[in-house]
């Protein structure tokens, strides 16, 4: 077995990459791993497709951010020998937290991946590109494409930085006209938030779908439509905490495998933090999967968050 592992240099604090390297030689042998640093966008999915090229099993360690995690997921998705984890070195990581709330810091112990389980996690195709967490069109989207403006001011952390970038886009006005297809929901006028989970966890902390399970075959879509700033301000701590239920006439909701979504101009989208901007979208259930690996003591259908948040039998569509 290879065990790669693929560092952005970049993310977290100062001289990160060289303690991760240091913590690596403590756990594996000498000619059991093999290292390799990004130097821009498009890096570490190029390193993590020269890994998978040989057919030959092997564990790639995305160690950064969640954009580093997405591009090397997208190398390995479909290939049965190759499988995936996510080192966290950035100010996100939003997957991971779908392992429980003391998850994100499991992911830190490299002897515990390095001898850890496996299991095939869904991906979601957006006009091409692959993501295993969530996606978001809306002023949700819009906050995460600007809030890297927010965490290069001092002292200012992932959770903080979303809450500025949230102010701001706010602000500027929260919808923007869109029409919306999922199952049997048609949808056109102005909207707020489209946000379709695969994980649980985005944004810095939002939990809307507190239920979703990753390996589940379905996407659970949430559709926020018109509404004003300040009944917004009134809605979103319910939104954030997966409490949708509780606004039928505010928050359409579908569990299923398909959306389109277009409009006049151009939309931001964000999928697992990787930001795409066109007139029109399809996200579907990908065919392919990735083999994802993690500590053997957590594990996402057992996390604590899915306990305490999962209130009572989900009625709709297959739930």
């Amino acid at each position: 077995m290879r065990h790669i592992f693929i560092i952005n240099p970049s993310a977290g604090r100062k001289n990160s990459a060289h303690k991760l390297l240091e913590r690596v030689d403590a756990v594996f042998s000498p000619g059991e791993y093999e290292a390799a640093y990004t130097a821009g966008e498009g890096d570490a999915r190029a390193l993590a497709e020269r890994a998978v090229a040989l057919g030959e099993p092997v564990r790639l360690y995305a160690c950064g951010g969640d954009g580093t995690l997405n591009e090397v997921v997208n190398a390995a998705a479909g290939r049965d020998w190759a499988a995936v984890t996510n080192v966290p070195m950035g100010t996100g990581n939003d997957f991971l937290r779908v392992f429980g709330p003391e998850g994100r810091g499991r992911f830190t112990d490299l002897a515990a991946l390095r001898d850890g389980p496996q299991a095939g996690v869904d991906l979601m195709d957006c006009n091409g590109l692959l993501g295993l967490d969530v996606v978001c069109a809306g002023v949700d989207a819009r906050v995460a494409a600007e809030v890297h403006r927010f965490k290069r001011l001092p002292v200012v952390g992932g959770s903080l930085a979303y809450i500025l970038s949230l102010v701001a886009e706010v602000a500027k006005g929260i919808t923007r006209p869109m029409t919306v297809d999922m199952g049997p929901i048609h949808y056109s006028g102005p909207v707020a938030i489209l946000c379709v989970c695969n994980g649980r966890y985005y944004g810095g902390g939002f939990c809307p779908v507190p239920e979703a399970q990753p390996d589940d075959g379905v996407l659970d879509m949430l559709l926020v439509g018109d509404i004003g700033r300040l009944a917004f301000g009134r809605y979103v701590g319910r939104y954030a905490a997966g409490r949708y239920r509780e606004c039928p006439e505010l928050i359409q909701a579908w569990h299923g495998d398909a959306v389109t979504f277009s409009a006049g101009e151009k939309i931001t989208v964000v999928v697992d933090g990787e930001v795409l901007r066109d007139t029109s979208f399809t996200l579907r259930l990908s065919e392919k999967k990735v083999n994802f690996f993690y500590p053997r003591d957590v594990f996402w259908r057992e996390s604590s968050q899915t306990a305490n948040n999962l209130v009572g039998a989900v009625s709709e569509n297959g739930r």
